[in-house]
Formats: C-alpha cells, sequence, structure tokens
C-alpha cells in the first residue's frame, strides 16, 4: 500500500459566528506516489505480488509485408502446377515422337479416272403453278367437296355455290327473250303489209320505212336476250367450283355456310402443283460460261438435290431455263431445275443444296482431299518414297468433288501420297505406314490384325490365343493373324503382333 497516492485530511473549521454550516475544506492530493504504469504494458512485478488475473497482453499485429510474401509465394506455387500440368500433357501428345522412329501415317495411291466438273449452289423449291381458288360469283357456300391435303386432278369438283337465284335470273331472261321474239314476228308480218300497200300506192312510203326500222330493232333486241340468256348460265357454270389445275390442296379457307363474294383475297383453298416441281438457285456469274457453252451446245445438264446438310440425296432433275439478266447487287444469276418428284420428296420453300453436273474430265489423276496441303510452296502433297522417306511435291489442283480432287500437274498414276499424320512431317522424315494400302517399298499392306509398330511384348497362346501390340504409345490392337513363335521376341524395329483366332482383335 506503499505506492497508492495519499490523501492530507485537514479538520474542518469552527463554524462562522453566523451560525452557518462550515463547507468542509478537503483537499485530496492524487500524484502518483510510484513510477506511472501505461495502460497497454503489463504491470511491473513487484516481489511476492502476482499479475490481476483478468489482465490479456494484446496480441502482435501482422506486418503487410508478411501478407505479402505469402501472397507472392502462393502464387508462384499455383503457376508451377499449371506449368507442370502443360508440360506433362505436351509429353504425352508428343510421346510417339520422342524416340526419334518413323512416324506412322496413312497413304492412299494416286489413280486415273474422269472427275466430274460440279457446281454447288443454294437452291429454294418452287412450285411451277400455285393457284389460289377464288369464287366468280357472289352467293353461299353450301358444299366443299375435296379433303384438306388431298392431291386432285384438273376439272375436280371442289366446291359448290347455291345456284337458285341465278336459275330465277334465267329463267327471266329466257321470258324476255320469247317476248322479244313474239313482238319480232308481228314487226315482219305488218312489214310484208306495208310493202304491198306501198306497190298499190295506197299508203305513203315513209310508213314502210318505219316499219323496217322496227323490226331491225327488234331483232337486235332479241341478241340481247340471248346475251342475257348466256351471262346467267355462266354464273350458273360458276356455282360449280372446279380444279383449275392438278395438285394438293392446303387448308380450307372458309367454311360452308358463308356467304362468298368475288371481292374476297383469301380465296376458298390454295392448290399447289408437285409433279414436276422446280428449285430455283443462283450461280456467280464466273460460273455461267461453261453452263451456257453446255446449253447452247444441245447438252441437258443433270441437276441433283440434296438435303439442308449436303449429305442426302433427294432427287435428280435436269436444267431447264436459265433468267435473262444477272443480279447486280450479287453478281449472280438465277436458274431452274426441274424435278419429277414422283415420291413427292420435294416440298414447296424447301431449302435444298444443289450440285449442277456442268462438264467431265476425262483420264485425270485423282487423290483424296486429305493429301493436298497448303503452305509456303503453295498447293503440295507429301510423296511416299521406296526408302519410307517423304518429299514435299508441289502439284495443280483441278475440280474436285468434295472427298476426291482431280491433279493436273505434279503426280503421275501409282504414286503413294499421304493422306493422314501429315501435321507434324518434313521434307525428308522417315514414316511408317499405318493404314492399310500400299507400303513405301511397293509391297503389299499386311493383313488386318498384323501391325506395324516398336516395341515389346509377348503372344499367348499357340496361335489362337488372345494378345495385345503395344508400341510407341499407340494404343493396342488385334486381329486376325499368326502370331509370333512362343517363346521368341520380336527384333528391334519390327511389329508385335498378337491375334485372336476368333476374328475381332
Amino acid at each position: 500500500m506503499d505506492d497508492q497516492p495519499t490523501r492530507d485530511y485537514m479538520p474542518p473549521a469552527a463554524p462562522p459566528a453566523d451560525g452557518r454550516p462550515a463547507r468542509a475544506d478537503v483537499r485530496e492530493d492524487v500524484r502518483p506516489r510510484g513510477p506511472v504504469e501505461h495502460p497497454l504494458e503489463p504491470p511491473a512485478e513487484r516481489p511476492g505480488a502476482a499479475p490481476p488475473p483478468f489482465y490479456e497482453a494484446p496480441p502482435p499485429r501482422r506486418s503487410w509485408r508478411a501478407r505479402l510474401l505469402w501472397l507472392l509465394v502462393l502464387t508462384l506455387i499455383i503457376a508451377a502446377i499449371v506449368w507442370w500440368v502443360i508440360q506433362h500433357r505436351e509429353a504425352a501428345r508428343t510421346r510417339r515422337f520422342a524416340s526419334g522412329g518413323p512416324m506412322p501415317v496413312g497413304t492412299a495411291t494416286v489413280k486415273q479416272g474422269d472427275m466430274p466438273i460440279i457446281d454447288n449452289a443454294l437452291g429454294t423449291v418452287t412450285p411451277l403453278a400455285t393457284v389460289t381458288v377464288q369464287t366468280q360469283i357472289n352467293g353461299q357456300l353450301i358444299e366443299v367437296g375435296f379433303q384438306e391435303g388431298q392431291m386432285v386432278n384438273k376439272g375436280d369438283f371442289l366446291a359448290q355455290i347455291d345456284p337458285r337465284p341465278y336459275q330465277v335470273a334465267l329463267s327471266q331472261a329466257q321470258g324476255q327473250l320469247a317476248k322479244d321474239q313474239a313482238a319480232l314476228a308481228n314487226a315482219e308480218v305488218d312489214l310484208n303489209r306495208y310493202r304491198t300497200l306501198v306497190a298499190q300506192n295506197s299508203i305513203a312510203k315513209q310508213t314502210l320505212d318505219t316499219q323496217a326500222a322496227t323490226v331491225a330493232q327488234d331483232k337486235a333486241t332479241l341478241v340481247t336476250d340471248q346475251a342475257q340468256i348466256d351471262a346467267q348460265k355462266l354464273n350458273l357454270a360458276y356455282c360449280r367450283i372446279i380444279a383449275p389445275i392438278s395438285g394438293r390442296v392446303g387448308l380450307r379457307q372458309v367454311d360452308p355456310g358463308n356467304y362468298v363474294q368475288t371481292s374476297s383475297t383469301t380465296g376458298i383453298v390454295v392448290i399447289t402443283q408437285l409433279q414436276p416441281i422446280s428449285v430455283i438457285f443462283t450461280l456467280p456469274e464466273d460460273s455461267l460460261p461453261a453452263v451456257l457453252k453446255q446449253m447452247h451446245a444441245g447438252q441437258t445438264l443433270q441437276a441433283s438435290a440434296y438435303d439442308r446438310s449436303g449429305n442426302t440425296l433427294i432427287e435428280n432433275g435436269q436444267l431447264t431455263t436459265t433468267d435473262n439478266q444477272i443480279d447486280t447487287t450479287t453478281g449472280t444469276l438465277k436458274l431452274r431445275a426441274s424435278f419429277p418428284n414422283a415420291q413427292v420428296t420435294l416440298f414447296p420453300n424447301q431449302f435444298v443444296n444443289v450440285k449442277l453436273h456442268v462438264d467431265t474430265m476425262r483420264g485425270v489423276n485423282i487423290v483424296p482431299s486429305s493429301a493436298i496441303q497448303r503452305g509456303a510452296p503453295g498447293t503440295f502433297v507429301y510423296l511416299l518414297k521406296p526408302d519410307d522417306t517423304v518429299s514435299a511435291q508441289p502439284v495443280t489442283l483441278g475440280p474436285d468433288d468434295g472427298q476426291n480432287v482431280a491433279v493436273t500437274q505434279g503426280l503421275e498414276p501409282g504414286q503413294i501420297v499421304v493422306t493422314d499424320g501429315t501435321d507434324r512431317l518434313k521434307d525428308g522424315a522417315k514414316v511408317a505406314v499405318t493404314e492399310a494400302g500400299t507400303q513405301p517399298n511397293g509391297q503389299p499392306a499386311p493383313a488386318p490384325g498384323q501391325g506395324r509398330g516398336r516395341g515389346q511384348g509377348a503372344s499367348q497362346g499357340p496361335g489362337d490365343g488372345q494378345g495385345r501390340h503395344r508400341g510407341d504409345g499407340q494404343g493396342q490392337s488385334g486381329g486376325q493373324g499368326q502370331p509370333p513363335a512362343s517363346g521368341t521376341p520380336p527384333a528391334t524395329g519390327q511389329p508385335l503382333n498378337t491375334s485372336q483366332g476368333g476374328g475381332n482383335g
């Protein structure tokens, strides 16, 4: 208690003479008697005294430099992991080329044959005729004689309009004709009488002339009456609506019982001709000279319609005509091809791919399109040599049909070109043929199951066993063939083949 601040007590002063209470005069000395303790620092230890139980030292502060160091270390660890994964995948992808051995490739032999010259275009199926059947008279529709989607022929009954008003009008016209015929007969009798009287000089000639004019007027009236009769008969014919063309009817636009008018724009039904049908497509103006040359020579060009993917043939037809001018905005010309459409596989407004056979090149060298490479020397192929190496051979291309391409210069029939595995080839590279076909040395390729490869392995069974072929990370294969002798390891660079006598490897 020695270090605690002390207070000096002063006794109260005597009460004043006026009897008022005296104010206590207390003076406190709060000056510290010992060393000052900081509120955030632990109290000084005293001999024999324990620190207060409620005191807890504040946690140490972390420096921002330490946090930045930890963040940098974590970033480096992540970058190292990403780099290792990328390098591992690249090494796995190129492992088959790491040994420096021949690279496996697929090949094809240059053949000589005919290559068609085909122009590809986009077209739309367009019917040769589309008719909206409308009424030619006003009246109530009392009958419909077709089913929606039905195939109809020209002249088939389609609909019936109430004919009774027009039958009444026909009767009236016929009655008026009979009346005017009687008037004409009477006028002709009077005319003959007046002629006799004029000959006897009994009446004036003017009366005869007037009667002759009356007869002529009555004859003209008969012509008008007959025209009225014909008009009413025509209206009666219009009451029976027939198909103007052969084709397929669409959905019915008006139901029976409605009053139809000639001013209607929707009509009763729409008929579309489907057999034959046409396809309208466009070709660039640069392709027109070859097409027009064949047409002017009297040749019939074949056109084939394919589906949207261009793989499935829908119908074969022929080119019928071309438009009379080129569209200046697109530089193309419209052409029309006709198709029989016997199975109704082409539908109006359908999108199709059109292949127009313009001409055929005879006796040209043909190779698969996958063999063509493009680079700094231009268009070239990798030519396989007898020593199992390849060389870049420049070529000049002709037309193609999507799968094969004609080579006009640079190749000879019988030469072997690389079609698969060209992504890592270079001039003079060593290769090994893995595709069934011709070996680089001109020998036939091994039968299925006799693979080419490098590695070590073993065969199971005396000849009908099942085994695996491993080599240069190429996986495994099996097939038909004779396994190597039991216990005889394959020579270096020779294929290790295992087979299953059943057939499939």
